[in-house]
C-alpha cells in the first residue's frame, strides 16, 4: 500500500506548520485560512487525511458538518453578519476541508478575490481567531475551555 504525502493541513494539525486554531477535538480541527476571502475565514478539517469529501465515512461527515454549523454561528455572531458562507471546493489541498466565512452577499463567494497570504495583516488574523474563539469558548489551541 502506498503511503500518501502529508498534506499542508496534516502538517498544521500535527504542529509542523503554524495555524491559528479556533476549534479542536479528537476528530477534526478548525483554523483560519491563510488566504481568506474575508477576515474570519475558517477551515474545518477532519484529522484523518481524506482527499475528497465524498470519500469520508458518514460518521465523520456528520461530525465535521455539525462542527461547521457551530463555528458558522460563532462567525456570524463575531462579525455581525446575517450569514456564514459554506463552501467545499475540493481543489488545491488534497485533504477534505470546509470553508466558512462571514458574508452578506453571493458576490463574496469569489476565491479570485481572496487576500493574498503575504498581504494579510497578522494582527488582524490573530484578532479574527480571538473573536471566533470567544464565541466558541475555546482556547488558543482550539480545545474547549472548562
Amino acid at each position: 500500500m502506498t503511503e500518501i504525502e502529508p498534506s499542508v493541513f496534516t502538517k498544521i494539525i500535527n504542529g509542523e506548520l503554524p495555524g491559528r486554531f479556533v476549534y479542536r477535538d479528537d476528530r477534526c480541527v478548525a483554523f483560519l485560512s491563510i488566504e481568506p476571502l474575508r477576515y474570519g475565514h475558517t477551515l474545518v478539517v477532519p484529522i484523518e487525511q481524506v482527499d475528497k469529501w465524498t470519500d469520508l465515512d458518514a460518521e465523520t461527515w456528520l461530525h465535521i458538518s455539525g462542527v461547521a454549523q457551530e463555528i458558522g454561528e460563532a462567525i456570524k455572531t463575531a462579525y455581525g453578519t446575517t450569514r456564514t458562507g459554506f463552501i467545499i471546493a475540493g481543489f488545491d489541498v488534497p485533504h477534505t476541508h470546509i470553508h466558512l466565512f462571514p458574508t452578506e452577499k453571493m458576490a463574496e463567494f469569489d476565491f479570485t478575490k481572496a487576500i493574498a497570504m503575504d498581504a494579510t495583516d497578522p494582527k488582524a488574523m490573530d484578532e479574527a481567531a480571538v473573536r471566533i474563539r470567544q464565541h466558541l469558548n475555546t482556547g488558543e489551541d482550539g480545545y474547549r475551555l472548562s
